[in-house]
């Protein structure tokens, strides 16, 4: 984090007005917030189709792989996004192809994920430069964005929604019943490379707010907690991009104010409130419908 006049502490009380002045008082707050909530946007947005497809673990992979990606780059003089995108879309086209036999790789997919991570620790090595570097990937730098970061940030965001929105009724065909939507005519196959690589671009873009080894907590828990309490795709797409957001406003609120890394607070509010979801969920199904968990049983007949 940039430092910080100690005569000008943050000052934090009941004056709203005052307190979103004092939290905005500094440009990196600024760009925080900007690139914070486009990435927030298209997390929740993808992370609703990884949950729907069974994918989390994939999704973290591709993270991991990036790390390696980021870092080779910066030793061959290049671009850490750049690295990172060009692995992870890389690894993320393979995914694709795969389809459904993705699914149950774990050990596969855990293998090179601890490969990946290994070798970004090498890259890191070699590089012979500061630790910050390594920290910064795996665990996210928010506070050190740039205006330039923000905008290319921005155009990311934007063609991961865009993408996402352009196949979602193809995609949510296939995600619900692969083999009806391959028999009328949907292109699996291109479908599922298309929204890996969509994926990799929104992991590429998350990196830099909660960092590779945190990327759970915008792709995964608002979509998890979206799903246990809508039975309509829409409604839960929206919803998981409104919570992606709202965890990472209150993340970079507090990280203000508490100088702890503002990754620990995005994972820890989206790891309370998934908690909290899943109790919530179970008490709404037991009244439900006189039995219990019958609300749940509901949702997961509309759930692939």
């Amino acid at each position: 984090m940039p430092d910080i006049d100690l005569a000008a502490a943050p000052y934090f009380g009941w004056d709203v007005l005052r307190d979103l002045q004092e939290l905005f008082r500094y440009t990196f707050m600024q760009h925080a917030f900007e690139a914070g909530t486009i990435v927030a946007i298209s997390a929740g947005v993808i992370g609703y189709f990884v949950v729907l497809r069974g994918l989390s673990f994939a999704a973290h992979g591709l993270s991991h792989i990036g790390f390696a990606g980021a870092t080779g780059a910066v030793l061959l003089g290049a671009s850490a996004l750049a690295g990172l995108l060009v692995f992870t879309m890389s690894a993320g086209a393979v995914m694709g192809a795969l389809g459904q036999r993705l699914r149950g790789r774990d050990v596969t997919i855990g293998l090179v994920m601890a490969w990946s991570l290994g070798l970004g620790l090498l890259f890191t090595y070699l590089y012979q430069g500061a630790a910050n570097l390594a920290i910064g990937i795996l665990f996210g730098q928010i506070f050190g964005i740039t205006s330039q970061d923000v905008a290319v940030t921005l155009v990311a965001g934007i063609v991961t929604v865009l993408l996402v929105l352009a196949v979602y009724r193809p995609l949510l065909f296939a995600t619900l019943d692969e083999e009806v939507a391959e028999a009328k005519g949907v292109p699996v196959r291109g479908l599922s490379i298309a929204f890996m690589v969509i994926l990799a671009v929104a992991v590429s873009e998350a990196v830099q707010v909660v960092g590779v080894l945190l990327i759970f907590a915008l792709i995964v828990a608002p979509a998890a907690i979206a799903e246990r309490f809508t039975t309509r795709p829409s409604r839960g797409l929206l919803l998981s991009a409104i919570l992606a957001v709202l965890f990472t406003w209150a993340g970079l609120t507090v990280a203000y104010y508490i100088p702890y890394p503002v990754g620990f607070f995005i994972t820890t509010i989206a790891f309370t409130s998934y908690i909290l979801a899943r109790v919530v969920s179970d008490v709404i199904a037991r009244r439900a419908a006189g039995r219990p968990f019958a609300w749940r049983e509901e949702q997961l007949r509309h759930s692939p």
